[in-house]
């Protein structure tokens, strides 16, 4: 398979056809590995789709290198999901780029990126059968303070098809699997500037 070298194809979806021939239009790859913004618009279609909506209102923001995404709130919180190209440098055994996919707690306070981290790690046994081997709860890349739970496709076929879908599915399943986790535990809500206010979330 192109896009994530040793995982499997995403499972079918009734939208996958479209977002596939959509992707397929848009995604542009030039010579140094240049990524179109079409083709996180079509990881925020496909998220939409495959997100259930019990969850509460899914937000997204999509970008040129990757896309954000998170419930209820107008703003994107510090704490969110998210799919995005990286620097092969921040990526061991990538020669050009990668591309992450995850959950990222970016506070401006280490502790209060612990905190968001807190009840993710203590429900390990849980996600680890849902997300497999290659998740790492760790340090951001890129970044020093921000905290991760997240997984890395070293050098992905960009020009593949189906990468759009594949990146929205394993998004979706970061997103089902860890939200409802992420709920039960209290967490600090944060104000329009980032900062805990230490009031419990809806999260």
């Amino acid at each position: 398979m192109g896009a994530a070298a040793g995982r499997a194809p995403a499972p079918w979806h009734p939208l996958r056809t479209a977002l596939v021939v959509r992707s397929a239009a848009s995604a542009v790859v030039d010579q140094t590995g240049e990524v179109e913004l079409g083709v996180f618009d079509q990881v925020d279609d496909g998220l939409r789709a495959l997100v259930p909506a019990d969850l509460g209102t899914l937000r997204t923001q999509a970008r040129r290198w990757g896309v954000k995404a998170w419930f209820d709130e107008e703003a994107c919180p510090r704490a969110h999901y998210e799919a995005q190209v990286l620097s092969a440098k921040h990526v061991p055994g990538a020669e050009l780029l990668a591309i992450e996919v995850g959950f990222h707690a970016e506070h401006p306070s280490e502790r209060d990126n612990e905190a968001a981290l807190a009840a993710i790690r203590g429900a390990e046994p849980t996600w680890r059968d849902a997300l497999g081997p290659d998740a790492v709860v760790g340090p951001f890349l890129g970044r020093a303070g921000w905290l991760r739970l997240s997984e890395t496709w070293p050098d992905p076929d960009l020009g593949d098809p189906e990468l759009c879908f594949e990146v929205a599915d394993r998004l979706a399943a970061y997103v089902t699997t860890l939200e409802p986790l992420r709920r039960r535990a209290p967490a600090a809500q944060e104000d329009p500037a980032g900062r805990s206010t230490g009031r419990p979330s809806r999260r």
